[in-house]
């Protein structure tokens, strides 16, 4: 029997990760469609790279927001909290979210990787175990200032964590933590290319001013010897 409700959350859930972030912000605030540059995603890191920190920020927790979000879509439903049946919805509603972002209706079905709507579900399923992989993803991010290679890493390690770890008993849990490294490399596929030939855009952590004050001594040197 199709239960009606389940439906109408799970409809909710690819509706919530449809919302265009990326896109939207890019075409309102600044008149540009971000899938026209850089990666030619519709994510958090394109936005960084084609927009700037003020626009990939906002772009970066609302896409997490909508994966979380989706996931508490569950807490409608009948079910028990931490059963089996209210963790394979959570499960169910957080898919359904990252096929909306990366297959966004209101955007003709164009989106992003879903890192960061990856990032909501994983917070909204196992918080702790989510909390241990954004852990590494910094620690790689400040050793190699590659966001993709940060990424692969932090989903590689996550089935790791919740299955050694947390010891998880539920099937559908372990399932999910592994299929998540397999998608991320997946679509990650580019960039472990551009990573192979050192072709990888890095993540500017710390913008250097010390040329620029050089610079001007240098200028005043100038001026003072021709005066």
């Amino acid at each position: 029997m199709i239960n009606i409700s389940n439906i109408l959350l799970l409809l909710g859930g690819y509706l919530l990760g449809s919302i265009p972030t990326a896109v939207w912000i890019g075409k309102f605030f600044y008149k540009i469609d971000v899938r026209e540059y850089g990666s030619g995603n519709a994510g958090a890191t394109n936005t960084f790279r084609v927009l700037g920190k003020r626009a990939g920020i906002p772009v970066l927790l609302i896409d997490i927001l909508k994966g979380l979000a989706a996931v508490s879509l569950a807490d409608f439903s009948p079910y028990l909290p931490n059963s089996n049946q209210f963790i394979n919805l959570e499960l169910v509603l957080g898919i359904a979210s990252l096929v909306g972002h990366i297959f966004p209706v209101f955007a003709s079905f164009r989106g992003g990787k879903g890192i960061a709507t990856l990032l909501g579900i994983v917070l909204g399923v196992h918080p702790y175990g989510a909390l241990i992989s954004i852990g590494i993803f910094i620690i790689i991010l400040l050793i190699s200032s590659y966001v993709s290679l940060s990424s692969m890493i932090s989903a590689i390690c996550f089935p790791v964590i919740i299955i050694y770890v947390f010891q998880t008993k539920v099937p559908s849990l372990i399932i999910f933590s592994i299929l998540i490294a397999i998608m991320v490399l997946i679509t990650h596929q580019k960039n472990i290319e551009r990573l192979l030939r050192k072709e990888e855009s890095k993540a500017k952590l710390i913008r250097k001013k010390k040329k620029k004050k050089e610079d001007d001594v240098v200028e005043v040197f100038e001026v003072e010897t021709k005066s």
